[in-house]
């Protein structure tokens, strides 16, 4: 997931007050492009202590906390336990947000054309089928192979804060590329949380939920510009999916595509309207007058504000509105929430011992960048791809390996995989260590040895041309 877009406030040229003062060291942390991978790493870690912690039990019993209310409506409950409202229902939020990103990314960005994504298909489809196939090996013919989709998995924030620390020493293009090769993953992975980890169907609520998507679809073609109408059918599209059977958070991805790319008025209509006003504001605004006893002032802001909506999409400013949140909020949130695994000597000794453990830490660290550096070879060595300006092979390794960061969606695959079973801790210890292990391993790959203003040539087709 891409990081909070850096934007300029009216107030950055005024003087500060003492709460801009006092935020700005915060504002400049989350404008940096590692920070959401830091705050995630940072409740990922407390989660891990407190579980681990004499407060323990205080940790299990939190998350376990029933809230909500009971409809009597076929059974349908809307009564879930903390841990279950962060897993379906706050994720959806992240899904959401994933699901803007995925829209966008394809209409007009990394993805919009064929030979812009060519590459970080080719490497995402192998980083993910890799994975699965070394798991799956592993796990044939026992209840353990229900978890074969957690290693296909990447975290985009963890991977791309560890590649902002690589700083200058990776190109821009390989920023791109890893994040295309996400978006791509996270596609992947969201069909098969859609397919192979659902259950059962409710078609009744499925259908309801059809009908709602239409709706937003309705209002899309409408030209409705206001988000509110479309959270709105958001939430009852979630209630619906959620009773269907399908996982509640495929909801949040459906409501993103719903959610319309165009703007209401051209960038040219914008210029010419708000200049005419902007220049009406200055002639009528006297020096030492309030705005709030000049009306024609406040209509001409009122006008230039709805100017401002119409000129952005409803896409574009949702997205812009709600990336920090998904960042600094929603993931943290889950990490705090699914991270805490009691781990103990007969627990570490059980997962050593674990096909699990064992098929998601060599799906993580060895399949995926396996996978994504084979598949992107096969690509470039049959003249279909080319490798983007300025990455060589030796990125491609270090972008493989920082694919084999899985942490939020591969817990979350975890969690729908094996439920409340102890497969699940070994699952999640595995995630950690792979995680952890996978991203200095990248980071490494990408710095050692590397100056900052190295630019080695990337014409080379062999993998093994990384030595240079």
């Amino acid at each position: 997931m891409d990081t909070p877009l850096k934007t300029q406030t009216i107030d950055e040229n005024a003087q500060p007050t003492p709460i801009a003062t006092l935020l700005q060291p915060f504002r400049h942390f989350a404008r940096t492009e590692a920070a959401g991978g830091i705050v995630l790493f940072a409740l990922a870690a407390i989660g891990l202590l407190w579980a681990n912690s004499p407060w323990a039990p205080g940790y299990e019993a939190l998350w376990h906390t029933e809230l909500g209310i009971d409809v009597e409506l076929e059974h349908a409950t809307l009564k879930l336990s903390l841990l279950h409202w962060i897993n379906d229902g706050l994720m959806a939020l992240f899904f959401f947000v994933v699901g803007l990103e995925i829209k966008r990314a394809v209409l007009v960005g990394e993805l919009a054309t064929l030979r812009s994504a060519a590459v970080p298909i080719f490497g995402a489809v192998g980083g993910m089928l890799v994975p699965a196939v070394i798991y799956a090996a592993l796990n044939a013919g026992t209840p353990g192979l229900r978890g074969w989709g957690v290693p296909m998995a990447t975290d985009i924030a963890f991977a791309l804060g560890v590649l902002a620390l690589v700083g200058r020493r990776a190109p821009a293009s390989l920023r791109i590329f890893l994040a295309s090769l996400a978006i791509v993953d996270d596609i992947g992975a969201l069909l098969v949380i859609a397919i192979f980890y659902t259950e059962q169907i409710a078609w009744g609520y499925l259908a309801g939920a059809g009908v709602c998507l239409g709706l937003m679809g309705v209002l899309s073609l409408a030209g409705v510009r206001r988000t509110l109408p479309f959270g709105l059918f958001a939430i009852v599209l979630w209630v619906l999916v959620h009773e269907s059977g399908i996982h509640a958070t495929i909801a949040g991805v459906l409501a993103a595509m719903a959610i319309p790319v165009r703007a209401g008025v051209d960038t040219r209509h914008f210029l010419t309207f708000t200049r005419r006003h902007l220049d009406r504001f200055e002639r009528i605004d006297a020096p030492g007058e309030s705005i709030l006893t000049n009306p024609e002032q406040q209509g001409i802001m009122d006008s230039l504000e709805h100017a401002c909506i119409l000129v952005q999409t409803p896409l574009q400013r949702l997205e812009h509105k709600l990336v920090p949140w998904s960042a600094f909020v929603v993931v943290p949130i889950f990490a705090l929430a699914n991270a805490g695994v009691a781990v103990s000597a007969d627990a570490l000794e059980g997962a050593a011992q674990s096909r699990v453990s064992l098929g998601i830490v060599l799906g993580l660290l060895i399949g995926k960048p396996v996978g994504v550096v084979g598949a992107t070879w096969l690509g470039v060595k049959s003249g279909l791809v080319s490798l983007p300006t300025g990455v060589t092979w030796r990125h491609i390794i270090g972008a493989g390996l920082l694919a084999g960061i899985g942490f939020t969606m591969a817990l979350f695959i975890a969690a729908l995989a094996f439920g409340d079973s102890e497969q699940l801790a070994e699952a999640k210890m595995s995630v950690l260590a792979a995680s952890l292990i996978a991203g200095i391993a990248g980071w490494l790959v990408l710095t050692v040895g590397v100056r900052a203003t190295d630019q080695d040539a990337s014409s080379s087709t062999e993998p093994h041309g990384i030595a240079s």
